[in-house]
């Protein structure tokens, strides 16, 4: 007979079972113990709705610095003396007939050149900071005793630090559905007139390594227009055009606010004052097309905001590694909640993000690479919350026509995708433009990533012009050797952009795996295979194998001797791909082995470590793909008190896209995983690895 306790401590015991896999996981402790406490008052840490992003240091504004951005601010310079819009060429490159070699711009045409790298570009809205009485900078030396805190569940970030031992309390959050920041600033100091409020909007420049990213000295070329009556009044709404481009902002301060208008009419910043009061509560809100009468105030921001992000935190999926005994499952769970809540805030709008987000301008102006949106965006397919990528992944659908212009032009059919571009779809000039090729089967991956969380009639119409605009300019670009009936990808530049070379290695696997799956797309849609991309696909030029490993290309035998740095192209061939026909599943295990051994980690990037992993993971590694993800690599691998990815020239989104990715995978499994919890974890007692709403990878 049972002792009469035994029933109880089963029931207790059964719901900790079955919430080792999949349900049961405190949300709201997990998210939490990842505050972001950071005591640094130059610290930026971002804020906002995945479309629009104000960076807030340590004050809870930008005193000492910190940009205001967001995915539809985009501004070109005026184009060089001489030179007329018909010169620019819309596909971004003077080449035509088919790829032979690097792309080259004819003699005469730097200045073209030099103007499409820089233009368009993304900038600084605008900044808000303290200051002193009458607008002048405080010193950060100033700020004393600063206890900072962004509430991740919340959304909301607070600042308390003392000024002339004076206490400032400052609450700042961003509204879920409009691209503007609300702030209450409670001071003594505010009440006689020592601490105020400066808006001011910048002509934007390139230059990088600044607090500030833009010009806010410089007159020409911009002006802000207040387009109501002035005074001092609650609100004010103002026009900042800058060259051809315009944008609008509004100031609404509280009843005690009020804004000082400056008596120079070329004056780009604005005052807002207290009124006598202690406290005050104002928002700044940003659009491209005026601002409705009515925005919410501070208030029910606060309440919008906060109920949105505990909407998200309880949504979608969630991993919880609390129960590990490897001393690692902290730093690993931090990286995985924070770089959620990155891309919520940064890469959920309306075009893919650049690889800094919407910190600052990076080196490649703010413009999105084409073969990075997986890495950005692929994530939220697994994670459950496809609806926040839509968007952005709609820009395949918005570059069709600058597609099949830029295929036309170089001799091919179908649609050739761009490379590093702005909203218009122009590519920015670079060598290697036309030959990156692996950035073309990225929209057929995400629209199997699409069917499979909503497959239909809807799905298939979606993406069926897409998908096989893409698959005909693939076979369209294979090479035929008719003396030894084998089709090359000729010239290409391999992920890892050592050069131009010919069959690279995970090319050939990844035009495998599109044209099979584009195959698939058209069964269907009741339609028969494309016979042409049958024979291609058919008859593709094997997957360069050297000593029994697979190598960066053909021509490229030297990979674990003069290539072994960069990206790890040959781990991708099984891994971030499924299994595909051609590829030999055994080769690529002892090629993950030897590149753990072999390669240069300190000379990768930060989407190198997940894509290591995830491949580790599908080849039965699992303790490799744990390792892989919290390898010490210096600042390759590196996750900032923030969360950023510090693997980059820059803050670098990828590797959060690409940590969350991984993670999901190891968690929830892919098509054909071992059957266990956790499959991509070590079973070795070490990982215990709840989750929960999480979908399999491919």
């Amino acid at each position: 007979m049972k002792k009469p306790g035994s029933f109880i401590f089963l029931l207790i015991l059964l719901p900790l079972v079955l919430n080792a896999g999949k349900t049961g996981i405190d949300r709201h402790a997990l998210v939490t113990r990842h505050n972001i406490e950071w005591n640094d008052v130059n610290g930026q840490i971002p804020l906002g709705n995945g479309e629009f992003c104000f960076n807030a240091d340590g004050t809870g504004l930008q005193t000492f610095g910190g940009n205001t951005m967001s995915h539809w601010g985009w501004h070109s310079f005026p184009l060089p003396p001489g030179i007329t819009s018909d010169q620019i060429p819309s596909t971004g490159t003077f080449q035509k007939g088919r790829i032979t070699g690097p792309d080259i711009f004819p003699q005469g045409t730097s200045a073209i050149r030099s103007w499409m790298f820089d233009n368009p570009h993304v900038f600084n809205l605008g900044r808000i900071r303290l200051t002193k009485s009458g607008g002048v900078q405080l010193d950060s030396g100033e700020i004393k005793n600063l206890k900072r805190k962004m509430d991740l569940w919340s959304g909301i970030h607070s600042s308390e630090f003392y000024v002339d031992d004076k206490l400032v309390k400052v609450i700042t959050c961003v509204h879920p559905a409009m691209d503007m920041v609300t702030f209450r600033i409670e001071s003594e100091l505010l009440e006689n007139g020592n601490l105020e409020i400066v808006v001011d909007f910048p002509y934007p420049d390139l230059q990088r390594g600044k607090p500030w990213s833009g010009n806010f000295e410089q007159v020409n070329g911009h002006r802000t227009v207040l387009l109501n009556s002035p005074g001092n009044r609650y609100r004010a709404d103002f026009l900042h055009e800058i060259d051809s481009f315009k944008y609008y902002s509004t100031l609404v301060c509280n009843g005690d606010g009020k804004l000082a208008v400056p008596d120079d009419s070329q004056s780009n910043a604005f005052r807002i004052l207290s009124g006598g009061a202690s406290s005050i509560e104002f928002i700044c809100a940003f659009s491209d097309s005026p601002l409705p009468a009515k925005l919410d105030d501070f208030r029910l921001t606060f309440k919008k905001c906060t109920r949105n992000w505990q909407d998200f935190w309880k949504s979608g999926g969630a991993i919880d590694l609390s129960g590990s005994t490897d001393p690692r499952w902290k730093e690993l769970e931090r990286r995985i909640v924070l770089s959620q809540y990155l891309l919520a805030v940064q890469s959920a709008g309306s075009f893919p993000p650049s690889e800094a987000g919407l910190m600052e301008v990076d080196p490649w102006r703010g413009q999105f690479h084409m073969e990075m949106t997986w890495w950005h965006l692929a994530h939220y397919g697994l994670w459950n919350r496809w609806s926040m990528a839509e968007d952005a992944i709609d820009c395949y659908r918005k570059f069709i026509p600058s597609a099949g212009e830029l295929s036309r032009q170089l001799g091919y059919k179908g649609l050739k995708w761009p490379k590093s571009v702005g909203p218009e779809g122009r590519s920015a000039p670079w060598a290697g433009n036309q030959v990156l090729l692996w950035k073309q089967p990225h929209p057929i991956f995400f629209a199997e990533l699409e069917y499979r969380l909503r497959p239909g009639p809807v799905t298939l119409k979606k993406w069926s012009d897409i998908i096989e605009g893409t698959a005909t300019h693939m076979a369209d670009y294979a090479i035929y050797d008719a003396g030894a009936g084998v089709y090359h990808l000729d010239p290409v530049m391999p992920p890892s952009e050592q050069g131009i070379t010919r069959d690279a290695v995970f090319d050939l696997a990844y035009w495998r795996w599109g044209l099979d799956h584009a195959q698939i797309w058209r069964k269907r849609m009741n339609k028969a295979p494309d016979p042409f991309w049958h024979k291609v696909r058919k008859n593709l030029a094997p997957l360069p194998v050297d000593s029994g490993v697979y190598v960066h290309s053909s021509e490229w035998h030297d990979t674990y001797i003069k290539r072994a740095w960069e990206h790890p192209d040959p781990v991708g061939v099984i891994g971030m791909l499924p299994p595909v026909e051609g590829v030999d599943r055994e080769t690529a295990h002892r090629t993950l082995l030897k590149i753990w051994q072999t390669w240069d980690w300190k000379r990768c990037w930060g989407w190198d470590f997940p894509w290591f992993a995830i491949a580790a993971a599908r080849l039965g590694e699992p303790k490799l793909a744990v390792d892989a993800l919290l390898k010490d690599a210096g600042t390759k691998n590196f996750y900032d008190t923030r969360g950023v990815c510090t693997g980059g020239p820059c803050p670098y989104l990828p590797g959060n896209g690409g940590l969350l990715y991984a993670v999901a995978m190891m968690a929830a499994g892919w098509d054909g995983a071992p059957d266990r919890q956790a499959p991509g974890f070590p079973d070795d007692g070490t990982w215990t690895v709840r989750w929960e709403g999480l979908k399999p990878a491919l």
